[in-house]
């Protein structure tokens, strides 16, 4: 898919730290240097960090096998609203309070059909068993596939969805946001974690309705 021009690409993920000051001072940044499009308020609707009109940013492909051993691509969900994250199932920190937003997202959006993409943050220790402890734990219940791979498979889905990721002794650190693809494939929006899920169903219903 045709690489977007650079400067209607917002960095959501440019820093390690995506908790810190750093990285919102970056996002507001990125923010102000985005072309407006003329959407009427789209931000009042959606309450996200950064907002894209239909076509402006078609959802870069990713096509790895998932949790069950499917290769599964993001084309493939085709005609779904998609929320694409990127998390690492030992992580007990940021990633299992985003686990549990992600199911209160589930419950209110219903009959919406969402399905819920991860993709893996890490290669070294995430596995089937892993994945789907984590799962387990925040009570997943609607449709959701865990993306895995080598680093070498992983690094260009990162890239270009500008999450950043470092191994360290300890942990591993890596950029938390949610992107919400509209059902022809269009990234509409994206939320740095922590984000509340009433705003995102919200979308999702909209979405899905359009």
């Amino acid at each position: 898919m045709a690489e977007q021009p650079a400067r209607s690409r917002l960095p959501l993920g440019l820093l390690i730290l995506a908790a810190t000051v750093g990285v919102a001072i970056g996002l507001v940044l990125a923010l102000l240097r985005t072309p407006h499009t003329g959407v009427a308020d789209p931000a009042a609707s959606l309450q996200a960090q950064a907002v894209w009109s239909a076509g402006q940013r078609p959802a870069p492909d990713v096509a790895l096998r998932d949790n069950a051993g499917v290769k599964l691509s993001l084309r493939s969900l085709r005609g779904h609203v998609v929320l694409l994250t990127f998390l690492d199932s030992r992580c007990r920190r940021e990633c299992p309070v985003e686990g549990r937003t992600l199911t209160d997202l589930q419950r209110q959006t219903g009959r919406a059909g969402a399905v819920l993409l991860v993709v893996s943050v890490d290669p070294w220790a995430d596995t089937v068993r892993s994945v789907q402890s984590f799962a387990t734990r925040a009570g997943w219940r609607g449709e959701w596939h865990w993306l895995l791979g080598t680093k070498q498979q992983l690094r260009p889905v990162w890239r270009a969805y500008d999450i950043a990721v470092k191994r360290t002794p300890a942990d591993v650190l890596h950029g938390t946001v949610l992107y919400v693809i509209d059902p022809r494939g269009d990234v509409r929006a994206g939320y740095l974690f922590p984000f509340a899920a009433d705003p995102v169903a919200r979308e999702v219903r909209r979405l899905s309705a359009s």
